[in-house]
């Protein structure tokens, strides 16, 4: 194993994830006790309604665990502070455009706010970070189009850019691909594959495209009616985890191909 493999950016010590109120308490998934490494892309897959987003909610401090603990660089996340936080973990929401009048540059900027001083000057370091994640996702040409002037693919990317500006040692993508075509989808997940890689940061994201993310993902974070289970994809599959992810009367997992199929 090797020394990035070993180096744990973010880990759970049974975790429990739900809602709760005065009268009860709703529990989605539990002893959930998963390990994130240093420079891996990781993938976070399951039905729909299975509980992804919650999980997400949970390990980006937006939602309190029910029960166990989640730790960044070791420190439990509770014990951050928000400006801390925000130096340690970005999060690139499907709902987040702050407004669409801004230019790519500008948006990418919005990366450094952590790092810049109360008004919010960019100093030369900062302008090197945004210019460096413009050209990590390939988008130096957009840096002065308005975001409305954007496609799905592109402000996609600019808001990759933005997460990588912020230098964070881990980015936690929702659903990345939504709203994209095929060629998109799997554009950005080679992107997000190709960043895990150069940059060693840990990068994980929610799919539903679960065939990209077995082909792509260093690991995956694989969310059941019974249990929460992280692995690699070739571990996963002899195992036969995908076999459990959908009624078997419809969708079926063939082991040899790694991809799902209609039962006919």
């Amino acid at each position: 194993m090797t020394a990035i493999q070993k180096h744990i950016i973010l880990s759970t010590d049974e975790l429990d994830i739900g809602y709760s109120s005065k009268k009860e308490q709703t529990v989605i998934a539990s002893n959930i006790n998963i390990n994130l490494h240093k420079g891996e892309l990781i993938g976070l897959i399951g039905a729909n309604g299975i509980g992804k987003s919650t999980l997400l909610r949970t390990l980006t401090n937006v939602q309190k665990p029910l029960q166990g603990t989640v730790h960044i660089n070791g420190k439990n996340m509770h014990e951050y502070q928000a400006i801390d936080l925000a130096k340690v973990l970005s999060l690139v929401l499907t709902e987040s455009m702050p407004s669409k009048n801004l230019t790519v540059y500008e948006l990418v900027a919005l990366g450094r706010q952590p790092y810049t001083n109360w008004v919010g000057s960019l100093t030369s370091e900062d302008m090197d970070k945004v210019n460096e994640a413009l050209r990590l996702t390939n988008i130096e040409n957009l840096k002065n189009k308005n975001c409305f002037e954007l496609s799905d693919g592109q402000l996609q990317k600019a808001m990759i850019a933005r997460a990588l500006a912020q230098d964070t040692d881990l980015i936690i993508l929702d659903e990345p691909t939504t709203h994209l075509d095929m060629y998109h989808k799997a554009y950005i997940l080679k992107l997000l594959q190709k960043l895990a890689k150069e940059t060693k940061k840990t990068i994980l994201f929610s799919s539903h495209e679960i065939d990209l993310a077995i082909q792509l993902c260093d690991t995956l974070i694989v969310m059941t009616p019974d249990l929460v289970i992280s692995d690699q994809p070739c571990n996963l599959i002899s195992k036969g985890i995908f076999n459990t992810l959908f009624p078997k009367d419809l969708i079926g997992f063939d082991e040899k191909t790694g991809s799902f199929r209609i039962i006919k």
